[in-house]
Formats: C-alpha cells, sequence, structure tokens
C-alpha cells in the first residue's frame, strides 16, 4: 500500500508539528498543555483549514478512534481534491466526546468537512506505524535520493554544500588578512 503524494507530504508535516509542541525549550514535555491552549485558538485556525491543515488537525490528536482500518487505508491512498467529505467517513470513525464539540465548529466551515477528512487520516496514519506505509516512503526516498544524485555537480556537492563550502572559505581569507594563522 502506498500513501497519495497528499498524504505523504502532510503525514511528516503533522508529525514535526506534533513535535514542535511537545516539549518546552527546557525538555519537559507540555504537549497537553500546548494541545489545550491550540484549542481554545481553534476559531482562529480555521483560517488555515486548507492552507495547512496539519497546524489545525493537532486539535483533534488522540480525538478518533478508527472502527474500520479499510476504508481509512484507502483514504490515505487518495489525493486532496478526490477525498470524500466527512459524513461519508462518519461510520468508520468515531469521534471522542471532547473532540464532538470541535468537529461541529469545524464542519460549519465552508472546507470543514472536507478538512475533518483530512483530520482523521492525518491521526489514523500517526498511529499506524505500519510497515507497509514505510515501505512506500523509502520508495518515495529512493526517488528522492536519485533527483539529489542528479542536482549534484562533478565534485559530488549540491547547492547548499557548494555555498557552504565558499563560505567557509571567504571567512578563512578574511580572518588571514586580520592577521590570524590559516586554518588548514
Amino acid at each position: 500500500m502506498s500513501l497519495s503524494p497528499f498524504f505523504h507530504h502532510l503525514r511528516s508535516a503533522y508529525q514535526a508539528e506534533l513535535d514542535d509542541l511537545a516539549s518546552d525549550s527546557e525538555g519537559t514535555n507540555v504537549l497537553a498543555k500546548k494541545l489545550a491552549e491550540r484549542r481554545k485558538e481553534l476559531s482562529f485556525l480555521m483560517s488555515m483549514l486548507e492552507l495547512s491543515p496539519e497546524m489545525v488537525a493537532v486539535v483533534f490528536h488522540q480525538g478518533f478512534r478508527f472502527k474500520r482500518t479499510a476504508v481509512m487505508e484507502d483514504l490515505v491512498r487518495q489525493e486532496s481534491e478526490d477525498l470524500p467529505e466527512w459524513d461519508t467517513l462518519a461510520d468508520s470513525v468515531d469521534l471522542m466526546p471532547w473532540a464532538q464539540n470541535l468537529a461541529q465548529q469545524v464542519l460549519q466551515q465552508p472546507a470543514g468537512p472536507w478538512f475533518m477528512s483530512v483530520a482523521a487520516a492525518l491521526e489514523y496514519l500517526l498511529t499506524k506505524p505500519d510497515a507497509r506505509f514505510a515501505q512506500a516512503d523509502d520508495a518515495d526516498d529512493d526517488e528522492e535520493s536519485d533527483r539529489d544524485d542528479i542536482e549534484r555537480d562533478p565534485e559530488g556537492m549540491d547547492e547548499d554544500e557548494r555555498q557552504s563550502r565558499v563560505s567557509e572559505e571567504e571567512g578563512a581569507a578574511w580572518m588571514v588578512e586580520q592577521g590570524f594563522d590559516h586554518k588548514d
């Protein structure tokens, strides 16, 4: 089974969003506190339903229970424009009681039914660290690696590496001009 490119991208963005919320600068786990704050900001966040669904979907983290995994596995193969709306998934997914009020608010928005399908799919992917998904990601990573190899210059450097080396060389030359010994 493979993920659609839409969900392949959003899955990693969703995980990154949760990771960002998980701990503070001291490494303390603050995920529950940060999610509670996000849930209070839902009316503001709804302006981002279509633009950055992963940033809004975190308000539903751990708010879904999946009754029919086959339906969810089919969902994550779909592209953004082909997603079924929430009412067609409602028999396959239960919302936790605390999430039902949030869902009612979201469903009042024009993109709400679409977004709820996205949010359910992202949470499903997060709760299913399934080898079948990992294999699909590995294939995509191999393709990206092949593209990276093509974009490298003959010395084996990509643009960022080349720019970094130029910056290092310029910095070393400036240090020598200031009277410091050249670093080998």
